[in-house]
């Protein structure tokens, strides 16, 4: 493994303020951030917070042993315990671990870390030629890459991926192209997708704000990691975790994430399952001062959902405010 790379915590600010009115309102000191990457939401959590646990999860290697070194290097092993994971399973390891109502503030950040768009042979980005994997855990060989679902699965299949997680007006064409390239050589590289997504744009919609294999890439990066069944199956499965008063805090940077995120939100409010309120009325974006140091964040949208028996904040469902008692 190579040096990981630098990455830019995305709406680090807005995140620190809600957690640490999850802890206060809470009481409770335990957080967790569900995506560690380079690790700067965690370490900022554990910084802000005096007294604080912090319990991160990756599935990404890379991501684990450069976390796992520069927790020991600041001294941090007993504030901050990195479990080597998928998000998905983290309700699962608070069950055995009984930490019913501890938490007082859960952090999902969404987006891909800039180490993954960055270091080209994992197959995330475009800009150079690599092997098409896309795999957040490229040691897990019970998942296929992003080239092996290309080279197996039937053509409307393909353009189904590539229309509903990339939401790609051309994804029948684009399919049909790849399916046709298969025939004669198998699919290995992004270089090859990236020239059929290229030529399957008219050539005067080639060299646009969004390069045409940017949808298709996206899709095919979902799909492999089932990355949108993930969110939609864990996010419910969290509540009984947080402590009353704690928050639940995600990052999505595109339409389908964010599209999850609020409607489970408002499923949880009207359901009343463990009663909780809205405390966005609206997605918070970045500040002009952080677009102009990380171009990145511009499309990150926050929600943050409180559980709390008390008025208070947004309700998601009603659509009004109320007035704290």
């Amino acid at each position: 493994m190579t040096e990981y790379l630098s990455h830019f915590s995305v709406l680090l600010k807005e995140c620190l303020d809600y957690l640490e009115l999850g802890s206060k309102d809470s009481g409770s000191h335990i957080l967790a951030d569900l995506t560690f990457g380079a690790g700067g939401h965690t370490f900022a959590m554990s910084d802000r917070i005096p007294g604080s646990e912090v319990y991160s999860t990756d599935q990404d290697p890379d991501a684990l042993i450069n976390g796992f070194n520069k927790i020991k290097s600041l001294g941090k092993e007993d504030s901050i315990h990195l479990l080597p994971m998928n998000f998905e399973k983290f309700p699962e390891w608070c069950e055995e671990n009984k930490m019913h109502g501890k938490f007082a503030g859960i952090l999902m950040d969404l987006g891909v870390s800039s180490h993954q768009f960055d270091k080209m042979e994992r197959g995330f980005s475009f800009r150079a030629n690599a092997p098409l994997d896309m795999r957040m855990n490229y040691e897990d060989n019970s998942t296929p890459t992003a080239a092996d679902l290309l080279n197996s699965l039937p053509e409307h299949e393909i353009a189904e991926i590539i229309f509903k997680y990339g939401e790609e007006r051309l994804s029948r064409k684009i399919a049909s192209r790849i399916v046709e390239l298969r025939s004669k050589e198998k699919i290995t590289s992004t270089s090859q997708i990236e020239d059929i997504c290229f030529h399957a744009y008219p050539a005067r919609d080639r060299h646009g704000k969004i390069h045409p294999a940017t949808r298709t890439f996206q899709a095919l990066r979902i799909s492999v990691n089932q990355e949108l069944t993930v969110l939609e199956n864990t996010i419910p499965k969290l509540l009984p975790y947080l402590a009353d008063g704690g928050v639940l805090a995600i990052i999505s940077f595109h339409s389908l994430e964010d599209r999850i995120v609020k409607h489970t939100f408002k499923e949880i409010v009207e359901k009343k399952d463990f009663p909780a309120i809205i405390l966005t009325k609206k997605p918070l974006t970045a500040t002009e001062e952080e677009l102009s140091q990380n171009s990145r964040s511009r499309s990150a949208k926050l929600r943050i959902l409180q559980r709390s028996s008390l008025p208070g904040g947004f309700d998601g469902t009603k659509k009004k405010r109320y007035n704290k008692a």
